[in-house]
């Protein structure tokens, strides 16, 4: 897997593991904040047009165990990223001290997994459009500056990696052994988002004990692009402090 790091010499490691549809330089707001920290951003889409949730959780541990070496471990991911860590946090909790989980969806969706296919089919074209991308990228708070990046994925992505994606983040669920993870989580949610998202918010805060959650107030789906000196400043007090973003606390 490929991957960009930087301040190797730093004794706090942070991970940052982007969302669907965009890629690493969804994080180059964190890195620029984080220029005192140890980051690596993972690129989670390759050549290879297989994608797997639980593949990718194994290999971004073992970069976590090559590079950290003892370091305080924070891992931060989005959408597609956050289902990630937590299928990392089941597979190997010991190698992470902190957790942010932003917009993880946890309740698979069977009818939704098998419309993908056809779906996909006939919207692919759409994905190419410049205008559509467009509308896309305002969802996701993507501004001018990113757009092109953004809409360059959009061209290179083959329609098996996308439906091999999507499926995935439509059949995911909690792992059965995360309520035993024993680092701290925090997961975030917009106040804006479906109510499915929140709802998964609500059950991964339920299902252990040292989840704290979140609600933040008027974001949508993408709180890193839309505010990102909100949500450097967040993370930093939380890994610091443990100090709570503003917003509606999960119960």
């Amino acid at each position: 897997m490929d991957y960009q790091e930087y301040g190797r010499e730093h004794t706090t490691f942070m991970m940052f593991i982007h969302g669907g549809g965009v890629g690493g330089w969804m994080w180059d707001k964190q890195i620029q904040h984080f220029s005192n920290v140890h980051c690596v951003v993972p690129e989670l889409i390759g050549d290879d047009m297989h994608f797997s949730i639980e593949e990718c959780a194994r290999k971004l541990l073992k970069i976590i165990e090559e590079k950290a070496q003892g370091k305080h471990v924070t891992v931060v991911g989005f959408s597609l990223g956050a289902q990630i860590i937590v299928k990392m946090l089941s597979l190997n909790a010991q190698l992470i001290n902190n957790a942010i989980i932003n917009s993880a969806l946890v309740i698979p969706s069977p009818i939704t997994k098998k419309l993908i296919g056809p779906f996909i089919t006939l919207s692919f074209p759409l994905i190419k459009n410049k205008s559509f991308a467009k509308l896309q990228a305002k969802a996701l708070y993507i501004n001018q500056e990113y757009f092109q990046q953004y809409y360059q994925d959009s061209l290179k992505i083959k329609i098996e990696t996308l439906t091999n994606i999507l499926q995935e983040n439509m059949s995911f669920a909690i792992p059965d052994n995360f309520s035993q993870v024993s680092c701290q989580i925090l997961v975030t949610v917009g106040e804006r988002e479906k109510g499915i998202m929140k709802k998964s918010a609500r059950l991964l805060v339920n299902r252990n004990p040292n989840c704290k959650g979140v609600v933040l107030s008027n974001i949508g789906h993408g709180v890193s692009f839309a505010n990102p000196t909100f949500f450097n400043h967040f993370v930093e007090y939380w890994m610091k402090e443990g100090r709570l973003p503003e917003g509606k606390i999960i119960h």
